[in-house]
């Protein structure tokens, strides 16, 4: 598997994207922001992650998204370390991320790439167009994970 950045249009990247962002519309907002990097294993695309620089010292991992059959093999923590290495070459030292109070597997994620819980956004989805519903839970709230990018953070499993 490698990582590459997407340099050509991202309008095909929609559909991938959506899996982590259930709002069309939301992720269109950002769909063409920041650098988008797409995991590959031959010419077959396993996931995307768009980051989008928030200010001059903190970049958003505003989307991180894997088809089912690339979870659990290493290509998120790929997706992420790509991330890491490229905005901490540029000088960015803080990389945030949200997810949904109802991504129980996303909180472990996260945690284990060395991202740290920092706050809440409530009631962030309930201006989406539908319920967002995961294990049981309805989606009302983004909690919010940062990580230093001059620390060291990535976990073994």
């Amino acid at each position: 598997m490698r990582v590459e950045e997407v340099t050509g249009p991202r309008e095909a990247y929609l559909p991938l994207l959506m899996l982590a962002d259930e709002g069309e519309a939301a992720v269109r907002k950002y769909l063409h922001d920041g650098r988008l990097f797409a995991a590959k294993s031959g010419n077959e695309i396993q996931g995307a992650a768009l980051y989008v620089p928030i200010d001059g010292v903190t970049v958003e991992l505003k989307n991180i998204a894997l088809y089912e059959k690339a979870r659990g093999i290493g290509t998120g923590r790929a997706l992420i370390e790509v991330g890491i290495s490229r905005y901490t070459e540029m000088g960015f030292r803080r990389m945030i991320v949200g997810t949904a109070n109802s991504s129980i597997g996303n909180f472990a994620f996260y945690q284990k790439c060395g991202f740290r819980m920092c706050g809440i956004r409530k009631d962030f989805f309930l201006s989406y167009p539908e319920p967002i519903w995961e294990n049981g839970i309805q989606a009302l709230d983004m909690v919010m994970f940062e990580r230093e990018l001059d620390k060291p953070g990535l976990k073994e499993e």
